[in-house]
């Protein structure tokens, strides 16, 4: 694997907490930074010693010669000005989710880059976690039958909000972009094409929504002949949840997959796992039986790994693009879905 240079814009929770992390487990460095508040740009000197910091995403395009990738962690609402300005300088980068606010700005994006032959992705870094991964690792041995109902929840005991964009920006904060591009990625990678969405979403503790519920029905699989037809998703993402969990829940005609808690989120569901052996992770269920199942070997730092091998010509595109835009269409179905009480075709 090649050493890539990285230019980051935005060292705030994502940039720095995040995709710094991941890009230094990965072996690459940090070499530019665009981040203008004294404070983190402190951190940024500290973390990276000899990176060069910018005050502007036009100051950094300017020096092209100092990075190989730039990746784009600034606010949402910020990602089809900074991501056509990259496009259009030609220059590789990764674009944090959501690609965009909406699917029309999405589609916008994906354009632009392939008219300047911008080579970019996305970061959906939920692809690689290992629950994700032990998961379809499952699936493809067939311990589950046939597949009918998936459920996941993102689930936090947060009453008191944090003060960041994420919770007060009326426009590209909220949970249904925050963790609702993770949440439909992940059931679309596992499931395939969304025929449909049910949704609800409130405000409960925060000017954007922080209760999110979504229904998707999926697409049968071609030539399937199970009688189960297409899988349905249902989808939590919520901030003022005082027993969160189980995480993942996964039915079908063979037995289930569960896995009760999340990142080490406190959930009274945790004592579920207090005898898993090591190694495994969630259990495959049959009423009152269980059997742990094997972790699967993985995790997000290989999203910066398989952009090294992507951009050398050795890989595919980590995460397409066009993946993301499908993903937002769904994201704007569930809004009209819950201002309007019915089940939005896609």
């Amino acid at each position: 694997m090649t050493s890539l240079r990285f230019a980051l814009v935005g060292y705030g929770g994502s940039g720095r907490g995040i995709h710094g992390r991941l890009i230094r487990e990965a072996g690459h460095t940090v070499t530019a930074i665009v981040v203008r508040d004294p404070v983190r740009r402190g951190q940024a000197a500290g973390d990276w010693p000899g990176a060069s910091l910018f005050d502007s995403l036009s100051s950094l395009l300017g020096k092209t010669g100092l990075y190989d990738v730039i990746v784009l962690a600034s606010p949402s609402g910020l990602h089809v000005e900074h991501a056509e300005s990259v496009a259009r300088a030609r220059v590789p980068f990764v674009l944090d989710k959501p690609i965009a606010t909406d699917a029309a700005s999405a589609q916008e994006i994906v354009e632009t880059a392939e008219a300047a032959h911008a080579p970019f992705t996305v970061f959906q870094n939920r692809r690689w976690d290992p629950e994700q991964l032990t998961l379809a690792a499952l699936l493809g041995r067939g311990e589950l039958g046939d597949v009918h109902t998936f459920d996941r929840r993102w689930e936090r005991w947060r009453p008191v909000p944090m003060q960041r964009w994420k919770e007060n920006d009326p426009v590209g904060g909220g949970l249904l972009l925050d963790l609702g591009p993770h949440l439909v990625d992940s059931a679309t990678q596992l499931f395939g094409p969304v025929e449909s969405v049910y949704a609800e979403l409130r405000a409960l503790t925060t000017p954007t929504e922080d209760d999110v519920f979504l229904t998707l029905h999926h697409a049968a699989p071609a030539g399937s002949g199970s009688g189960v037809g297409g899988v349905t998703s249902r989808l939590w993402a919520a901030s003022v949840v005082g027993a969160p969990g189980p995480r993942t829940r996964v039915l079908g005609t063979r037995g289930a997959y569960v896995v009760t808690t999340f990142e080490q989120d406190a959930s009274p569901f945790e004592v579920f796992d207090a005898d898993a052996p090591e190694g495994t992770l969630g259990w495959l269920t049959h009423g009152r039986e269980r059997t742990p199942v094997p972790q699967a070997q993985g995790g997000h730092a290989d999203f910066y790994r398989a952009v090294a091998d992507w951009l050398a010509g050795d890989a595919p595109v980590p995460v397409d693009p066009r993946d993301a835009v499908r993903t937002a269409q769904v994201l704007d179905a569930a809004r009209v879905s819950a201002r309007e009480g019915r089940r939005v075709e896609i």
